[in-house]
């Protein structure tokens, strides 16, 4: 389990970055880079890490479901992820 303010934090950035991304892309296109270097940094989206929606889990996150590995094997093994069940060959 992720701390909650890492949590928070990306949650902040992800609102952030959708508020710039307009004004980002016009600025690309015009070229003007000193213009863009004055956005805030958290409005870059490389700045933005895929978490686990129920942990916060940063590593082994399936970007389709938005889960960790963890959490998405029991939810399927659960039967809460539709069409998804244990493989078996």
């Amino acid at each position: 389990m992720a701390k909650k303010c890492v949590v928070v934090r990306n949650e902040k950035r992800k609102q952030i970055v959708e508020k710039y991304a307009s004004k980002r892309e016009e600025l690309k296109k015009q070229g003007d880079y000193e213009a863009l270097r004055k956005l805030p940094r958290d409005s870059s989206p490389t700045r933005l890490k895929n978490r686990c929606s129920i942990t916060g889990r940063a590593k082994g996150v399936y970007k389709k479901f938005g889960l960790c590995r963890h959490i998405l094997r029991k939810y399927a093994l659960e039967g809460k992820i539709p069409g998804m069940k244990k493989a078996s060959w």
